[in-house]
């Protein structure tokens, strides 16, 4: 890997206000386009991307902003498969191994990282359970060494003495601590930074990246679009029009049938987990395949997830964490904690919704206490991605996960191509292609800007810098320029695209209360 993989694309990839309005202003004008992509979500963007670094005209709305739905609620985690090999989907977890590896070697080696996962081993049974979670181990590892992720990338897994657990995640109890295992996985820095780059590296190859937009009605010809901001609407005819809006899919393609399951997060001061820059992975009691597990976040945070429980009913804009989910979170945790987490310890919550596929239509419900009931649980459910026709000829992509948005663009667009939607097309670019900033994460010392910038914005680090610093203050460290970059280049247009997307500052309240004034100013100019 060598600094030759800098992001560059063939126009400006900045996203702002100005530009947004000058696009949307062309739709009137612009004949047939191509490719319209319904969804500003990790698949939204990727499909957008694909399409348009094929030369294709590609347009993509969004009604809220980049990142507003479930793509922003992950792990932020790049996933290696593991979990699917233990339920026998073996090629869903190769095509995840396949896909962090481009992600973390090529696509976007400045927004991941190596995230060790330690697993601390109690008496009793500790070599029964060592035993079979580290065969786990193996077989993902032997996933990574299968698609060519280097070990200088991630390395193998490996047993852990009980001092050097108790090292690497001080928070644990050392009472009957008999040993641990490390595994590795891959981290997000943050998956709606990774959104906005895909977004920026779509516009870099000539995309029309529009947010707040809303596809008022659409079908395989075109879609009636609207203006959130001023209510103007404009019609638009489309070659090929795909629904990348997930779990809300069935809102504009009726007979898209999901089961959405809820992931729930706890935000923790890091603190209290020791400053752990690794992992803390416990068991689910009652479970040989579901586990809770920490994850080092920004601003001096840490993630506790997740839970997987279904989600019937009318589709929120923004989910919330029941106050059961919050419990089965802290009790999990707690068994392996010196001093266990308190409610009062939960600075905030936050909770996604996964589009997973239904196996029929019986599977589906709108009643929450049948939803509840059912014996087969959500986490079962596959995490393939389908490319579904309506009946009018518009493709809804749905299914997958955060991790795979690449290759269901791919597969996206190539159904669109091979249903005769656009025509011939060239082949996917998007194995080979990086995005906007980014830089091989052994060459991060030779990009001249701080380190905490570098880990955000990689090569485009010293251009963030460089932005004036005047101004108030936001919260944690957050400085005016990083916040004036999310308005000048990264397309924020409010207060909550600045507070809850472009530096997620919004999650706790204390410090999206302390960023406000900031935010403002930023807009402002």
């Amino acid at each position: 890997m060598t600094a030759r993989i800098v992001g560059r694309t063939p126009f400006p990839s900045a996203l702002h206000a100005a530009r947004r309005s000058r696009e949307l202003d062309a739709l009137a004008a612009a004949g047939t386009i191509d490719v319209l992509v319904i969804g500003g979500g990790a698949t939204g963007a990727g499909i957008a991307l694909d399409a348009a670094s094929r030369g294709l005209r590609t347009v993509l709305v969004e009604r809220h902003d980049l990142a507003f739905g479930t793509s922003r609620w992950s792990s932020k985690l790049v996933h290696g498969g593991l979990r699917y090999l233990a339920s026998g989907q073996f090629a869903i977890a190769h095509e995840s191994a396949a896909e962090r590896h481009l992600l973390m070697t090529r696509i976007a080696p400045h927004l991941t990282r190596p995230l060790a996962q330690v697993l601390p081993l109690y008496a009793p049974g500790h070599v029964a359970r060592g035993a079979y979670i580290g065969l786990g181990y193996c077989l993902g590892d032997g996933l990574r060494r299968l698609v060519g992720t280097p070990d200088a990338v991630l390395h193998a897994p490996g047993p852990l003495s009980a001092a050097e657990t108790a090292r690497l995640v001080p928070a644990v109890r050392t009472d009957a601590l008999r040993a641990g295992l490390r595994g590795w996985d891959g981290q997000l820095i943050d998956d709606a930074r990774l959104v906005v780059a895909i977004a920026r590296t779509a516009a870099g190859y000539g995309a029309s990246v529009l947010t707040r937009v809303e596809a008022v009605r659409a079908d395989g010809d075109g879609a009636l679009l609207r203006d959130v901001r001023t209510g103007a609407e404009v019609a638009v005819r489309a070659r090929a029009v795909l629904n990348a809006t997930g779990v809300w899919a069935g809102s504009l393609d009726p007979a898209v049938r999901l089961r959405p399951s809820r992931g729930t997060h706890l935000v923790v001061d890091a603190a209290r987990l020791g400053g752990a820059h690794a992992s803390l992975t416990v068991p689910v009691p009652g479970s040989s395949s579901r586990f809770v597990f920490t994850v080092p976040a920004l601003h001096g945070r840490a993630y506790i997830g997740l839970t997987d429980v279904p989600a019937a009913g009318p589709v929120p804009d923004v989910p919330h964490a029941t106050d059961e989910e919050v419990g089965m979170l802290l009790d999990t945790v707690n068994t392996v904690l010196a001093l266990p987490l308190e409610r009062a310890d939960v600075l905030a919550t936050f909770a996604g919704l996964r589009p997973l596929l239904a196996a029929d239509g019986s599977d589906v419900t709108d009643d929450p206490d049948e939803a509840e009931g059912r014996d087969a649980a959500t986490s079962d459910l596959s995490r393939r991605h389908a490319i579904l026709d309506s009946g009018d000829g518009m493709l809804s992509v749905v299914g997958g996960k955060l991790t795979t948005y690449r290759r269901m663009a791919e597969d996206a667009v190539d159904a669109a191509a091979g249903r005769g939607l656009i025509g011939p097309v060239e082949p996917s670019r998007t194995r080979s292609l990086p995005l906007v900033g980014a830089w091989p994460r052994a060459h991060a010392h030779e990009i001249a800007a701080p380190d905490r910038l570098v880990r955000r914005y990689g090569a485009e680090a010293p251009f963030v810098a460089s932005l004036a610093t005047d101004g108030p203050a936001a919260a944690r460290g957050v400085t005016p320029a990083e916040l004036r970059w999310g308005v000048r280049v990264e397309g924020a247009l409010t207060v909550d695209d600045l507070l809850d997307r472009r530096t997620r500052l919004g999650l706790v309240p204390a410090d999206r209360a302390a960023s406000v004034a900031a935010a403002e100013a930023a807009l402002e100019g």
